[in-house]
């Protein structure tokens, strides 16, 4: 309830839960935490939003509590912990794999050399010396300006994702064969109440959309800022294109549209349609109905002929190759962002109509969000001359 509260609510309290930081809750939180990853990874997929949201709330927590140590003590706790959840990995970038695989750490954060990963300050200041040197800096202020507190407080909190993450499968690996005590079912049934009402009351103060940056928000659909390209997959496309069109095209662009119109905008993308749609409410009502309707429109009807392409419109959402979206399968596949201009001149070039907004954009996406701006401008320009009009 604290993260997503944190992540999303932008009236969240900080004081109703205070009592998260506070050392005595120690032996409860340490209680508290085998139980819920037990629940969770009992009754939930490994790619489920309540497997995902956990493994989050328990690396973001971690770095919160790190950043309220007192100053003169942090680094000593941050070399003790880096010291305890290093030592199951070498210190070279590919023991680190998990990690980087799961999108939970970059190389370009961190200081690499020969491909050992640099963090104690002795390794770095040995071999960076004469590097430091020759930029006119002394070692211990480089290592302090690319190696500091926050990076070590970021690292501690993506060993422990991962630690957690590791934990979960070999508990879920276990429920073959264990029967798990029904106290852990009826929490897991609690667990995935709360983060469903915890997200709806958190994005309610955002217009129905959480966010993980200013652009990930819902949007109303302004179909009159549509590019050629779309409006044409709308109307029906013939045989030969139709599988493209209606399933790379037209799908993921709908739903970024809708639920993500500022993905191409943001430095970090890494969102899934329920940060986004908790409940799947809009892909239900409003994407998945102008998808099928267009499939429909199709000749012949797409999904008549070929059904199978039905399974490959929800897997382009993210949510596997399934009959319907369902959030335990969530993360089982990506979600697909739109196809490039190019990509739509090589392959669908029956439905490049260009117009003189396209000769300025790469993406559909692009146009859509570009048409937009001019139609609001333009409203404003109507606006404001009638108003002086008036006067």
């Amino acid at each position: 309830e604290w993260y997503i509260q944190n992540k999303y609510n932008k009236k969240f309290e900080y004081k109703n839960y205070a009592f998260l930081f506070n050392p005595e809750v120690n032996e409860f939180d340490v209680i508290s935490f085998y139980i819920l990853a037990q629940a969770v990874a009992i009754h939930f997929k490994p790619n489920s939003r309540e497997y995902r949201i956990f493994i989050e709330s328990q690396g973001e927590l971690v770095e919160n509590r790190l950043r309220m140590i007192k100053s003169n003590l942090r680094d000593e706790v941050l070399d003790s912990l880096l010291n305890q959840l290093l030592t199951k990995y070498s210190m070279h970038w590919t023991s680190f794999k998990d990690l980087i695989n799961n999108k939970r750490l970059k190389l370009t954060d961190v200081v690499i050399d020969n491909g050992e990963i640099i963090i104690e300050r002795e390794d770095f200041i040995e071999r960076f010396e004469e590097v430091a040197r020759q930029h006119h800096k002394r070692s211990e202020q480089l290592y302090g300006a690319l190696i500091n507190e926050q990076f070590k407080q970021m690292i501690i909190g993506r060993l422990v994702m991962q630690s957690t993450e590791n934990y979960m499968n070999k508990v879920y690996e276990m429920t073959k064969k264990v029967t798990p005590h029904e106290n852990i079912n009826k929490i897991a049934e609690l667990l995935s109440e709360t983060i469903k009402t915890t997200m709806s009351e958190a994005t309610s103060y955002i217009g129905g959309g959480g966010a993980f940056t200013e652009g990930a928000q819902a949007a109303t659909l302004l179909p009159k800022a549509f590019p050629p390209c779309i409006q044409n997959t709308l109307d029906g496309v013939k045989s030969g294109n139709r599988n493209d069109a209606i399933v790379l095209l037209l799908t993921s662009f709908l739903s970024y549209a809708r639920l993500y119109p500022g993905i191409f905008r943001d430095e970090y993308a890494n969102v899934r349609v329920s940060d986004i749609d908790p409940d799947l409410t809009i892909v239900n009502n409003e994407i998945l109905p102008l998808v099928f309707h267009a499939a429909d429109n199709c000749s012949p009807p797409l999904f008549e002929d070929d059904p199978q392409e039905k399974l490959n419109v929800i897997a382009k959402l993210g949510f596997g190759v399934h009959d319907e979206v369902d959030l335990n399968n969530e993360g089982e596949t990506t979600w697909y962002t739109p196809m490039s201009c190019e990509k739509i001149k090589i392959h669908l070039s029956s439905l490049c109509h260009e117009d003189k907004i396209c000769k300025k954009v790469g993406n559909p996406l692009s146009y859509y969000n570009r048409r937009k701006w001019i139609m609001q401008r333009e409203n404003k320009n109507n606006e404001d001359n009638q108003e002086n009009g008036e006067n």
